[in-house]
């Protein structure tokens, strides 16, 4: 918003650029805004300051946290295959699996980019644990129960990714995964909160 105030009217990968992020990442993030007409959009010019700012949205995006959206993860031992995996990936209809070890503990995270790089690769799906495909702390972006959701789309945002794991930390073994925040999450709360639920 500061961007597009100062410098507008902005193309969209300009702001993507200033803000290291890819158009992509930023377009649904610039289509929210542009429907709740805080800043408008014509095509060759770019997107301009409007002024439109919904009563109490963002202050109530300070006062929720992590906890208050966050949805049933989706969990996986660590020693299950990846042809298994892919197939509850489509059961749980997610795009992010969370991999945990025979605690419960928080040890990756495996995607659906993931499996398609093991797909291309030609391995055994049937034969080669998700362990090998994952990605493994401390490279997993976390997010804790009473961090903001301000703080959570930070996080979505400047990482480009679809989901955080909400986590808890369990007696200095590690951390015990006890949601999941998605950008479908976060989607849900914003029109919540611009039709004043």
């Amino acid at each position: 918003m500061e961007i597009i105030k100062q410098d507008g009217p902005i193309s969209g990968e300009e702001i993507a650029t200033r803000l290291n992020l890819s158009r992509a990442a930023l377009r649904p993030h610039l289509a929210v805004l542009t429907t709740w007409g805080m800043i408008g959009a014509r095509p060759r010019v770019g997107y301009f300051y409007a002024g439109n700012v919904p009563n109490g949205v963002f202050d109530a995006l300070k006062d929720l946290t992590a906890s208050d959206i966050k949805s049933r993860p989706s969990v996986i031992r660590e020693h299950v295959s990846v042809y298994d995996a892919i197939v509850m990936l489509f059961l749980e209809n997610v795009g992010t699996l969370f991999v945990v070890d025979e605690e419960g503990l928080l040890q990756g995270v495996v995607s659906r980019k993931d499996f398609l790089k093991m797909a291309l690769g030609g391995g055994d799906m049937h034969k080669v644990p998700v362990a090998v495909i994952m990605t493994r702390l401390p490279q997993v972006y976390t997010v804790s129960e009473d961090e903001s959701v301000l703080e959570v789309v930070r996080r979505i945002c400047e990482n480009e990714v679809d989901s955080l794991p909400v986590i808890r930390l369990q007696d200095q073994r590690g951390y015990k995964v006890v949601g999941r925040v998605t950008k479908a999450n976060l989607a849900r709360l914003l029109m919540e909160l611009g039709e004043g639920r």
